[in-house]
């Protein structure tokens, strides 16, 4: 099974409004509800694709209930829910899709406290679930209360069993984490400059290497990704720019690196699973989830060149 972790999960609420005018009233055309948090939605596409998945993390109050039963909904007897449950109430994001432009503005709440005790009751639970995983994930935000170095500490546990660590999260916890030696990073380009100081993704990617992550696979938005590995490196560009809501997009590119993994892909046909599925997403209503079409039909036409 493939284990993610997302320490920071929510409730994601989706407005669509015909046009977002600041300091004006607006009539939502459409609401979505997701169980959400990077390792929910990133859980949510791995059982749309049919992935045997368990999650694990914070879960907690009335919002966290509703997480749960909503994911328990979205993939029947393919996600396992191994959450832990805290005394705090689960975070509500919330994101306004412009239908005009097709922009979305994002609000996220910051997370409920988490105690040392529930921290110690997670870790506790991590450790039970890693001999099971063919790899975990790892993504997201810490909530207040949580450890700094949180994520390194998981990746080191991880990697004294011989389970690939897939990191995905920024800032501090994501420099402890890198020097913890993850199998695998997946930041974005904002995210790798604040790491490394550098805006040229690939003298950051190589950067991020030797902090200790055994390799990069680098979002480059709507031009696709950058991978640097120890077996060379690759850039994959989707054939055409497809317009609409990136939200979740990110999320969807790690579930296809992790596919990838699981079934042995090369890793320049690991990035071509994962832009295509990040493609698709733009064009779904919430994140989490993906067009089904769009990713079928893009897969063969993802470029992958050598970077």
């Amino acid at each position: 099974m493939i284990l993610t972790v997302t320490l920071n999960t929510a409730l994601d609420l989706t407005y669509r409004v015909p046009r977002l005018h600041p300091h004006a009233s607006h009539r939502v055309s459409a609401v979505t509800e997701r169980a959400g948090g990077k390792g929910l939605n990133v859980a949510r596409v791995l059982g749309a694709l049919r992935y045997d998945t368990v999650v694990t993390g914070f879960v907690g109050g009335v919002t966290g209930e509703t997480v749960r039963r909503l994911l328990a909904e979205s993939a029947p007897g393919v996600l396992a829910d191994a959450l832990v449950p805290i005394g705090g109430a689960t975070r509500r994001t919330v994101g306004v899709v412009d239908a005009a432009t097709g922009d979305t503005t994002q609000l996220n709440e910051p997370g409920p406290d988490v105690t040392a005790e529930e921290w110690a009751r997670f870790t506790d639970a991590y450790a039970r679930l890693l001999p099971e995983a063919r790899v975990v994930a790892l993504c997201g935000s810490l909530p207040p209360g949580v450890p700094v170095g949180a994520y390194a500490y998981l990746v080191r546990k991880a990697r004294v069993l011989g389970v690939p660590v897939l990191l995905d999260t920024s800032g501090e916890p994501l420099r402890r984490g890198v020097a913890a030696r993850p199998d695998l990073v997946k930041p974005n380009i904002d995210e790798l400059a604040a790491l490394t100081g550098s805006t040229e993704p690939l003298r950051a990617a190589l950067d991020t290497r030797r902090r200790g992550a055994h390799a990069v696979a680098t979002s480059l938005g709507p031009a696709g990704m950058l991978a640097v590995t120890p077996d060379g490196m690759w850039r994959a560009t989707p054939p055409r720019r497809i317009a609409g809501n990136p939200t979740g997009a990110g999320d969807s590119a790690v579930a296809g690196l992790l596919t990838g993994w699981v079934d042995g892909l090369s890793w320049p046909d690991r990035i071509t699973r994962a832009v295509a599925l990040s493609a698709a997403t733009v064009l779904a209503p919430a994140a989490g989830e993906f067009d089904r079409a769009t990713y079928e039909e893009l897969l063969p036409k993802v470029a992958v060149s050598a970077a």
